[in-house]
């Protein structure tokens, strides 16, 4: 009886051993979870984009790479711990970064296109004062046949201003220079005098410009008090009429007219001598036409 019940022990264990073997047989190894998961990975359309690793060890499931989504990441999770034999997940990935779709959505606005620059302004055109334009001076110093010579220069300023256009552009006051073109005494008994001056250049604010001028020109004949003067001022000269007495200093006070233009108090004086005293006005008549540089603005 008692070798009954070993020998029905002993079966049993061997049933019992044959069956852990039989279960040992059939649980799936690390390379066959790891496979199984990776391909349902890469099937799952929530996974499929993404680059993810699966290994296995010990039934433990070990996911890395990268997640395109955190719904993908999840799901992979979910994919290794629903694989049987699977025996825990460690999650390794990272999330992709979204750099297209921040590039995408923050892309900054276009630049607005520049605004036309503005047209450039015209260059200011040099003023012409015109050939015939009258300069009406009066002469610092006195002249005469008698004590100037040729060369000799003398100052003025200008008595009115000089317009253009409704213009100033020589203003009055403005310093004047002129030149004794011929300067010859009248001899005691007969020869005669002459005196002949135009202008130089005008000085305006502090520049000097040449000038051509018209030439006046007086000359004294004949003996005692009948004379007569005249002059040849060029194409764009005036013309000096008025007796030129040889009486005493002051007497028989000539007018100039220059193109037209009465002179303003002009005066020259007889006295067998041909005279022009200080403060004379005289005017002169542009021969040439006179460029200015563009007024400042």
């Amino acid at each position: 009886m008692w070798i009954g019940q070993k020998t029905i022990m002993s079966i049993a264990l061997m049933c019992a051993l044959l069956a852990v073997s039989v279960a040992c047989s059939k649980h799936p190894s690390d390379d066959t979870i790891a496979q199984d998961v990776q391909k349902k990975v890469a099937e799952d359309p929530v996974t499929s984009d993404s680059d993810v690793k699966v290994a296995a060890k010990d039934g433990k499931v070990t996911l890395s790479g990268t997640a395109k989504s955190q719904a993908a990441q999840q799901k992979a999770e979910d994919i290794a711990r629903a694989e049987p034999g699977a025996t825990g997940v460690d999650d390794q990935m990272s999330l992709q970064p979204e750099s297209g779709a921040a590039e995408s959505t923050a892309a900054p606005e276009p630049a607005p296109a520049p605004a036309p620059a503005p047209p450039p302004k015209p260059k200011p055109r040099p003023v012409i004062v015109p050939t015939g334009t009258s300069l009406t001076i009066k002469v610092e110093q006195a002249l005469s046949s008698k004590n100037n010579k040729d060369g000799d220069t003398f100052l003025g300023d200008l008595a009115q201003p000089v317009s253009v256009d409704g213009k100033t552009v020589i203003p009055a006051g403005s310093t004047v220079t002129g030149t004794v073109v011929t300067a010859k005494a009248k001899g005691k008994i007969k020869g005669e005098g002459q005196l002949a001056i135009a202008l130089t250049s005008v000085t305006i604010h502090g520049v000097n410009h040449s000038i051509h001028t018209g030439v006046l020109d007086s000359t004294v004949k004949g003996k005692g008090k009948r004379t007569a003067a005249t002059t040849a001022g060029g194409a764009a000269g005036g013309a000096l009429i008025g007796g030129l007495a040889g009486g005493g200093k002051g007497a028989g006070i000539g007018a100039l007219v220059g193109a037209g233009a009465g002179l303003v108090g002009g005066a020259f004086t007889g006295n067998k001598q041909i005279e022009i005293p200080a403060e004379s006005a005289l005017t002169f008549v542009l021969s040439e036409p006179l460029t200015l540089p563009p007024p400042a603005e």
